[in-house]
């Protein structure tokens, strides 16, 4: 596949689309987790995607359970705790797996277009980011510990 936008997903209340609707966006996808050290990025990534959103940009939250089963929750649970605790307003999708043999394809597709540290495809941990340009194109990955206001600079430039 070319671009993330061919890519079929389900949403958090189950509904099977792909990411074309996102086709002229630019998008920021994230695997996130509600009982991570790195929870607290949902109210920066929130803010961003205000900030940012009638310029174009979309943030795709994949709730995943893969680092420390820090995301034991089901969708409904994972659904109420962000609209709860962080007031998540941009997308959400059903959990996924983002490394090994049952790795979710658009994560497949995401890491070898924007390898990590040493040019590892492995995503390390919980909110690994990753900058979609408008055309469906990954243009970088940024890690965990990379706050989503740091990076809203570049983001900017692909609005």
């Amino acid at each position: 596949m070319a671009n993330v936008h061919q890519f079929p997903v389900k949403t958090i209340d189950g509904a099977e689309q792909t990411l074309e609707q996102y086709a002229g966006k630019t998008l920021l996808v994230v695997n996130v987790a509600s009982k991570c050290g790195f929870t607290p990025q949902y109210r920066g990534l929130e803010e961003v995607y205000r900030r940012n959103k009638e310029r174009g940009l979309v943030v795709l939250g994949f709730p995943c359970d893969q680092f420390g089963h820090q995301e034991p929750g089901d969708e409904a649970e994972i659904a109420s705790f962000c609209t709860t605790q962080y007031d998540v307003t941009f997308p959400m999708f059903s959990k996924v797996k983002v490394n090994g043999k049952d790795a979710h394809p658009l994560f497949v597709h995401l890491k070898k277009e924007a390898t990590g540290v040493l040019g590892s495809e492995a995503i390390k941990w919980n909110f690994t980011k990753f900058l979609v340009d408008k055309t469906g194109k990954v243009v970088k990955r940024f890690a965990p510990n990379d706050a989503p206001e740091s990076i809203e600079e570049e983001i900017r430039p692909l609005l």
